[in-house]
Formats: structure tokens, C-alpha cells, sequence
């Protein structure tokens, strides 16, 4: 069973589910419902639908309180359909459910993506989440040696661990055969975003984490002022939580050059992410998906769990301060030289074949089993 209830954890888990299938295992896709809308689109992208959906998720809900909801429906389920492997992904209150009824079923649990570490209490509740599933998990997928290492200094066992690169340059790989294969769907998928225009630069906007609700004006004067200053085409895509995606609305409704769109659909991203020229982000996955296309990514935050990134170039952290936001990216807009080294850097996380080796694994063991 493959457990999901986010966009990105259904990004990430579907070139492991395709190549479990392929190696003839059973997959059961069951989704919480955490963001049910946007996974159901993220899967829509590969034809992939849920076997199970929970629907879990009510307004204003807290991470606890999901956890304590969607943990027994999940071992239910475990129990009810003789489950040999549960796969988990990233470091979501679905993801620690998940973990977490697997382990009170006695089932074995595999989790992709182990090991990221920001090193500091935030993002919370994350970083925890991702330390107690570390615990629970019996087969560790580390994308990175630097993952491995986290976990082999918190106990793990080395065995137990497997440097497999990241699901989510497999999906990107995914995405462009896609599109590659059928010019008439690229054009269906720009439909989902504005007409634009030709030789303009392009930068890409996401924020929503729950540690920057609190930065969101911040981040939104950045946006607007990086666009009043310089000749480009801004692409904002609204996050639905309004902590986040009410707040940028508020600000950038009326400047001329933002373009503020509903979440887009994977392929769309995609799309978006060949055209830019660089991105701003508070995203995990963003930062790893956009430097497999030569973008420099600005991550908005204070830390990363994902400093292969910082270290290879392709990103660097900027906070949330405006001027620094805005500074930076008008840098990478007008400074060729600078843009380019960050362009270059080499890809830190890994050659696109990781879910072969996840499923490898999986496979093997549940034939044991």
C-alpha cells in the first residue's frame, strides 16, 4: 500500500507505484484527502486514480488532529486487505499516520525520501515528523549520501538504508515523455496558465508553508516590487489555504505583470518550470525539481532539509525579508554571469532511475514475504 494526501507525496510516489506495477506487485493507492483536490490532479497527469480515499481533511484542521483521525481508518485498511509493505513519502501528517499504522499493524514500513534533515526545530512540524518515522520506518529510500548520514547519526542501521536518488527527478522524467509525446497535450496544459510573451523572462512564485504565514505581506511586497522594477512576467500559483494564497492575492490582484493562477496540474507546472528563469520558493520539492531544468531557485525560508541544493549552487536560501528577495532575484534577472552559475550547477539529486531501485527493494522483500 501506498499512502498519500499531498500533492507532493503523490508527485513523488507515482514513478514507484508505475515501477512496482511493472514488477508485477499489487499496489493499493490509498489517499487521506489532505489536499484531495490536488493529488487527484497530480495523479490525473499519469492516469493514475486512489484505490482508497479517506476524504480525512475539514477546514482549520490541526496537524495533530488529522493524525489522530487518519491513523486508525489507516491500520483498518492495513489490516483489512493483508497489506505485505506500506510506502511512505516525505514528512506529512499523512506520512507519519501512515508510518505510524503500519507499525501498530506489525506491517513493514518503507519510507522514500528518508533522512532530511534542516538541522533546527523548524519547519515544525516537519522535522519532527520526519525523525519519528525514522523510528517506525524498517526500509529508509535516502535520496542523497547526505541523508544516509543524517540517519546513521540518529541510530539507524546502515543496512537498512538505501541511497536510491530522488522519486521526484524520476516524475520529472516522466512528465516530459509525456508531453513530449503529444504536442496537442501541451497545448491543452497551457491553456491552464496566461499567454507569455515571447523573450520576457519568466519567474515562478510558490508560498505557502505553515512557518511563513506569518511573512506572507513580507514575501508578497518582494514580489510585487520585483515586478515593478523589472521587465519580466511574474507567475503566481495560489496555494487554497488562505493563510497563504488570500494573503499574495490581497497584494498582487492588481499588479500588471503578476499573473495569479488557481494550482496548476503537474504537467503545467512542468511547463512552467522549463520557461522560467528562475524561481521563488518555500517549497522542498520545488528545489529539487527546478534545478533539473538549469533555474536558480530562491528558497524563502531560513533553512533547508535540503542543502545538497545549497551546496551545488543551485539554490540559496534568501529568508523572507524583502529587500533581500528583491535584491537577489534582480541579480539573477539582470546579472548574466550570476545566473549562469547557478544554471550550471550540477544536479544533486540523483539520475532519474530511483524508483527502479525502490521498487527493486520492495518487490524482493514482499516476494520474502
Amino acid at each position: 500500500m501506498c499512502v498519500l494526501g499531498t500533492r507532493p507525496e503523490a508527485i513523488k510516489l507515482v514513478p514507484v507505484v508505475l515501477a512496482l506495477a511493472a514488477r508485477g506487485v499489487v499496489v493499493t493507492l490509498c489517499s487521506t484527502g489532505q489536499q484531495r483536490e490536488l493529488v487527484r490532479a497530480a495523479l490525473d497527469d499519469f492516469g493514475l486514480i486512489p484505490d482508497i480515499d479517506l476524504d480525512l481533511m475539514q477546514p482549520d484542521q490541526s496537524p495533530e488532529a488529522f493524525v489522530s483521525i487518519a491513523m486508525p481508518l489507516l491500520r483498518h485498511a492495513i489490516t483489512r486487505l493483508s497489506t505485505a509493505m506500506v510506502i511512505v513519502q516525505g514528512d506529512t501528517a499523512t506520512t507519519l499516520a501512515g508510518a505510524m499504522a503500519a507499525a501498530y499493524a506489525r506491517v513493514p514500513v518503507a519510507h522514500v525520501e528518508a533522512g532530511l534533515r534542516s538541522g533546527a526545530a523548524e519547519p515544525f512540524p516537519e522535522d519532527m515528523h520526519r525523525r519519528v518515522i525514522a523510528q517506525l520506518a524498517t526500509h529508509h529510500f535516502a535520496p542523497t549520501q547526505k541523508a544516509q548520514a543524517a540517519l546513521v547519526r540518529e541510530g539507524i542501521a546502515w543496512g537498512t538504508i538505501s541511497v536510491t536518488g530522488n522519486t521526484v527527478i524520476d516524475a520529472l522524467r516522466l512528465a516530459e515523455a509525456r508531453l513530449g509525446a503529444d504536442p496537442s497535450l501541451q497545448a491543452r496544459v497551457a491553456e491552464a496558465f496566461p499567454p507569455l510573451r515571447e523573450g520576457r523572462a519568466l519567474v515562478l512564485v510558490t508560498a505557502h508553508r505553515r512557518e511563513n504565514h506569518a511573512h506572507m505581506a513580507a514575501i508578497a511586497e518582494a514580489v510585487a516590487t520585483l515586478a515593478e522594477r523589472h521587465d519580466v512576467d511574474v507567475v503566481v500559483p495560489l496555494h487554497p489555504n488562505p493563510a497563504s494564497g488570500a494573503m499574495l492575492q490581497a497584494r498582487l490582484e492588481r499588479v500588471a505583470n503578476v499573473a495569479l493562477v488557481p494550482p496548476l496540474g503537474y504537467l503545467a507546472f512542468v511547463t512552467l518550470l522549463r520557461r522560467a528563469r528562475l524561481v521563488l520558493t518555500d517549497s522542498g520539492g520545488v528545489q529539487e525539481e527546478a534545478p533539473a531544468f538549469g533555474c536558480p531557485v530562491l528558497v524563502l525560508r531560513e533553512t533547508t532539509e535540503r542543502p545538497e541544493g545549497i551546496e551545488a549552487g543551485a539554490a540559496r536560501l534568501v529568508g523572507t525579508d524583502s529587500a533581500t528577495i528583491v535584491a537577489a532575484a534582480g541579480e539573477l534577472i539582470e546579472n548574466e554571469a550570476v545566473h549562469a552559475a547557478m544554471a550550471t550547477a550540477i544536479l544533486p539529486y540523483g539520475d532519474g532511475y530511483a524508483a527502479d531501485r525502490i521498487a527493486a527493494i520492495v518487490a524482493q522483500e514482499v516476494v520474502a514475504r
